[in-house]
């Protein structure tokens, strides 16, 4: 019996993806103007790029392009957090803010590993 696929929704590393980037939203809202087409640019569209990337992999049907765009969203996470490291250290994000935002972000990555170790299983 051929296991049913689960809609992009129904991925748990896309729904903490989504929360994330809301979170991002939210935050940069009050970082300086003058940040608007730099940092500010930059943070959200790593964080945009993880829930994308996630979304474009399961449509593809393969698994071997869900890796791949997997793996791209992983990256794009890391790149995310150095920006939220940055944010931080030019005191545009409260400390807690940020902790709150790592541990989610740590929350995704973990979910994202999971998939793929899943994904890699089921190809070999």
């Amino acid at each position: 019996m051929a296991s049913k696929l689960l809609s992009v929704e129904e991925l748990e590393a896309w729904q903490v993806a989504m929360e994330l980037v809301t979170r991002v939203y939210s935050v940069t809202r009050g970082w300086p103007a003058d940040e608007r087409f730099g940092l500010t640019n930059q943070i959200r569209r790593a964080a945009v790029s993880v829930p994308s990337n996630i979304a474009e992999g399961q449509g593809r049907g393969s698994s071997t392009e869900f890796l791949r765009f997997l793996s791209i969203a992983y990256g794009s996470l890391q790149e995310l957090r150095t920006q939220l490291k940055i944010g931080a250290n030019l005191k545009y994000l409260p400390h807690g803010e940020f902790d709150a935002m790592i541990t989610l972000s740590d929350s995704c990555g973990r979910l994202l590993n999971g998939l793929r170790r899943s994904i890699r299983k089921r190809l070999e």
